[in-house]
């Protein structure tokens, strides 16, 4: 099936921004519907998941161990309404518990970050989470005040692998 060069445009201009960008602000729920909201640090990969490290105890770990499915965003830092532009999503999010995945996940985390051996203690005792979207918003106000896009991975079969260049 030929793929769309505009969906092919969208995809890549989606995965350029969860590339440039290094914070994600999640949202979780407790079992009594309480919501909380959580800056951090992510990795994305080929296929548009995105990887963070956290504490167990944290917050935002015990919900996503009682009610796995969050919500987040991605978007640029901006002083004006004409260059606010970010990516919303909905998914699962689930602990990664391949070693060897693990590893690798965390030696690129820690590149990115430039974490050092300094923070290799605390790393050890975090838990690797991976988001899988399922669900994804793009919004871009320099296109046109409330331009928007969406993309549903499971409705839709076009995909970043397909598309050259990424």
């Amino acid at each position: 099936m030929e793929k769309s060069p505009d969906r092919l445009e969208q995809l890549k201009t989606l995965s350029a921004l969860l590339r440039e960008e290094n914070t994600l602000a999640l949202a979780t729920v407790d079992e009594q519907g309480e919501v909380s909201v959580a800056p951090l640090f992510y990795l994305v990969d080929e296929n548009l998941c995105l990887f963070w490290l956290s504490s167990p105890s944290s917050l935002h770990s015990q919900n996503l161990k009682k009610m796995p499915r969050a919500a987040a965003t991605v978007y640029r830092h901006t002083e004006s309404w004409i260059d606010i532009r970010g990516v919303q999503m909905r998914g699962l999010a689930t602990v990664v518990t391949d070693r060897r995945r693990r590893r690798l996940l965390i030696k690129s985390y820690s590149e990115r970050f430039k974490l050092g051996t300094l923070f290799l203690p605390a790393i050890s005792r975090c838990s690797l989470y991976e988001f899988r979207p399922d669900f994804f918003r793009f919004i871009d106000n320099s296109v046109g005040f409330g331009y928007k896009f969406e993309f549903t991975p499971e409705n839709d079969d076009t995909t970043l692998s397909n598309s050259s260049g990424l």
